[in-house]
């Protein structure tokens, strides 16, 4: 299902409903989603930070979780 078609169905229930509990914690909810989706500002570093991050994983430069988790159980001494 297409975002546009979503959209339109949850609007057509917004209005058929009279419960107004699910509606305060329905626009409750997206109201906390939408302001999550507000970028954060990064500086030099640390987008420089990112960039190195992308090219070690395009380069293969990275480990599995398992092989992480095997690395700390090493150092652990498990």
């Amino acid at each position: 299902m297409k975002t546009v078609e979503i959209k339109k169905k949850l609007i057509n229930e917004i209005n058929l409903s009279n419960n107004k509990n699910l509606l305060e914690e329905f626009y409750y909810y997206l109201n906390q989603d939408n302001k999550s989706q507000i970028p954060y500002k990064l500086n030099n570093e640390q987008i420089t930070a990112v960039e190195e991050a992308r090219t070690q994983i395009k380069n293969g430069e990275f480990l599995t979780g398992e092989e992480a988790d095997q690395d700390i159980e090493k150092w652990l001494n498990r």
